[in-house]
C-alpha cells in the first residue's frame, strides 16, 4: 500500500518537473522572440499620434509599469483591458543581475497569459533610467516613458488618495500606457550622445567656478574692499595672475608698480592690462581691508584663483570638442550665418534637441522645448496666452540666449524685435518678443537642417506688415 502511495507521489512530482521545464522553455522562446520598438521605428516615418500609440498596444502585449527608483525598481504587468496579472510589485535591483530577474518574471507572466511581447513604461526619472530603458531595449522589450505631471494627476484614481507608492505608481504607470498616454523615450545616439554629456560636463564645470568666483569675491571684499576699482574685472587673465601671486594690499605694496608690471611679464601677458598696474599700487596704498587672518584668506584665495584657472582650461577644451562635433552635422554650419548665434550657443541647442529626423513638424520641438501657447479659456473669458515651460528647460534656455544675441547683433532680428513690440495692433511686450523670436530662430534651424538650406535674413522680415501708402494726385 505504501508502495502504491509512494509511486503516485513520485509520478505528480515528476509531472511537475516536466511542467516546470516545458514552463521555463516556454519563456526562453518567448524572449528569445521578443522585439523592441524605438522612436527611431516609430517616429521617423510620419507622425506617431494618439491613435498610433492606442493601435501600437495590442492583445498579445504585457503591459509592465516601472516605478524607477536609485537603487530598487519595481514593477507590475496589466493586460490591455487593465487586469492586474501580478499578484503583487516585483522589486528588482538597478544592476544587471536585477534587470535579468526583471525580464525572467516578465517573461514567466508573458507564458501564463499568452502574451508574445512586452512593452514596459516609465517615468523618466532623472538619469536613473537611462541603464534600465537601455538594457531592456537591447533584450527586446519595448520601452515607453509617461509624463510625470500625469501620473500624479491620476493617483486618485485608483484609491481616492494622493498618497505616493512605490507599489502604487506602477500600476498607474501601467495603465497610462495601456490608454495610449505615454511618448518614445529618446536616448541620444553617436555624435549627439557626445553632445549632450560634453554640454551637461561644461554646464557642471561653469557652475562650479561661479561658486569659486563667488567665495573669491567674499575673501577679497574682506581683505581689500577696493579691489573692483582696483583690478576691473576680477576673473580677467591679468587679475587672475595677480591674485594668484599678490591678492592682498601688503602684497602688492611689496611688489610695487614695477613688481605687477613683471608678473604679467613672466606669464607672458600682452595688451592693454599693463596701464593698470599703477592704479592698483595706488588703490593698495589707500586700503581700509581686514589684516586679522590675512595667512588664511590668502591661502584661500590662491586656492580659488588657481581653481578658476584650471576649470577655465578644461572649458576650452570641452568648447573646441563642441565645435568639432558642431561640424560634423550636416548643414549646422549654416546656422552660424545668423550674427549673434556662435558655437558655443548652436552646440547647446542641438545638444538638447537631438537628432532632427526623429521630427516632423517644427512644432513638435518647441513643445519639447516647453515653447508651446497654452490659454486658460472658458465662455467669454479669455485667458492670458502663455507658453507651457513644461519640457527641456536647457533647450529652452539655449533658444532664448539665441534670441537675446540675435536682437543685439543681427540687423533683421534688431528690425523684427522693434516691429513685434511697437506695431499698432496687438503689440507686444519685450520679453514676449524674445520669446516669438526664439521660436522664429528654432524654425530657421529646423528648415535648415531639414532641408539643408542657407540663412536667408530677407524671409525674416515678411512677417512685418507695412501700412499701405495712399498716393496723393498733385
Amino acid at each position: 500500500m505504501n508502495n502504491k502511495r509512494k509511486s503516485k507521489k513520485n509520478q505528480v512530482v515528476t509531472a511537475n518537473i516536466f511542467e516546470q521545464q516545458e514552463f521555463i522553455t516556454k519563456a526562453e522562446v518567448i524572449k528569445a522572440q521578443l522585439k523592441a520598438s524605438t522612436w527611431r521605428e516609430l517616429e521617423t516615418n510620419g507622425k506617431f499620434g494618439k491613435n498610433d500609440k492606442l493601435s501600437f498596444i495590442t492583445d498579445e502585449m504585457l503591459i509592465l509599469g516601472c516605478d524607477i527608483g536609485s537603487e530598487t525598481h519595481y514593477l507590475r504587468a496589466i493586460d490591455t483591458r487593465g487586469r492586474e496579472l501580478s499578484k503583487s510589485a516585483f522589486a528588482f535591483e538597478n544592476n544587471s543581475e536585477g534587470f535579468q530577474n526583471a525580464l525572467d518574471w516578465a517573461a514567466k507572466l508573458a507564458v501564463s497569459n499568452g502574451k508574445s511581447q512586452i512593452v514596459m513604461g516609465l517615468e523618466p526619472t532623472g538619469h536613473y533610467w537611462f541603464c534600465l530603458a537601455s538594457w531592456m531595449i537591447t533584450n527586446g522589450i519595448s520601452v515607453v516613458q509617461v509624463n510625470p505631471y500625469a501620473v500624479k494627476q491620476t493617483k486618485e484614481i485608483e484609491d481616492n488618495s494622493q498618497l505616493k507608492d512605490d507599489r502604487k505608481d506602477p500600476k498607474l504607470i501601467a495603465n497610462l500606457v495601456k490608454d495610449g498616454n505615454y511618448g518614445m523615450p529618446y536616448l541620444p545616439e553617436g555624435i549627439y550622445a557626445d553632445m549632450r554629456r560634453l554640454t551637461m560636463f561644461r554646464d557642471q564645470l561653469t557652475e562650479d567656478r561661479i561658486r569659486c568666483l563667488n567665495r573669491l569675491h567674499r575673501e577679497m571684499k574682506i581683505y581689500f574692499p577696493e579691489y573692483k576699482e582696483a583690478f576691473g574685472k576680477i576673473d580677467g587673465t591679468f587679475c587672475l595672475e595677480i591674485l594668484k601671486t599678490a591678492p592682498f594690499p601688503g602684497d602688492l605694496l611689496k611688489l610695487g608698480v614695477r613688481g605687477i608690471e613683471q608678473v604679467w611679464h613672466n606669464a607672458k601677458l600682452r595688451g592693454r592690462g599693463y596701464n593698470r598696474a599703477a592704479t592698483i599700487y595706488g588703490f593698495a596704498r589707500t586700503s581700509v581691508g581686514l589684516k586679522e587672518g590675512a595667512d588664511a584668506g590668502r591661502m584661500a584665495v590662491k586656492w580659488f584663483v588657481e581653481r578658476m584657472m584650471e576649470l577655465d582650461k578644461q572649458l576650452s577644451e570641452i568648447e573646441e570638442q563642441l565645435k568639432q562635433k558642431c561640424r560634423e552635422i550636416p548643414y549646422a554650419a549654416n546656422i552660424l550665418d545668423i550674427s549673434g548665434v556662435g558655437e558655443h550657443i548652436l552646440s547647446g541647442i542641438l545638444s538638447e534637441m537631438g537628432d532632427i529626423s526623429r521630427f516632423d513638424d517644427v512644432k513638435e520641438i518647441q513643445k519639447l522645448a516647453g515653447m508651446g501657447l497654452v490659454a486658460c479659456s472658458s465662455g467669454k473669458h479669455e485667458g492670458k496666452t502663455k507658453i507651457s515651460h513644461r519640457g527641456r528647460k536647457r533647450l529652452r534656455y539655449w533658444l532664448f540666449q539665441a534670441a537675446k544675441l540675435a536682437v543685439a547683433h543681427a540687423e533683421e532680428f534688431k528690425e523684427l524685435h522693434m516691429y513685434y513690440t511697437t506695431r499698432p495692433d496687438n503689440p507686444l511686450k519685450k520679453m514676449q518678443s524674445l520669446i516669438v523670436i526664439a521660436c522664429k530662430i528654432l524654425r530657421v534651424i529646423y528648415a535648415i537642417l531639414k532641408k539643408g538650406g542657407t540663412y536667408d535674413p530677407k524671409k525674416l522680415l515678411t512677417d512685418i506688415k507695412r501700412p499701405k501708402q495712399v498716393n496723393q494726385a498733385a
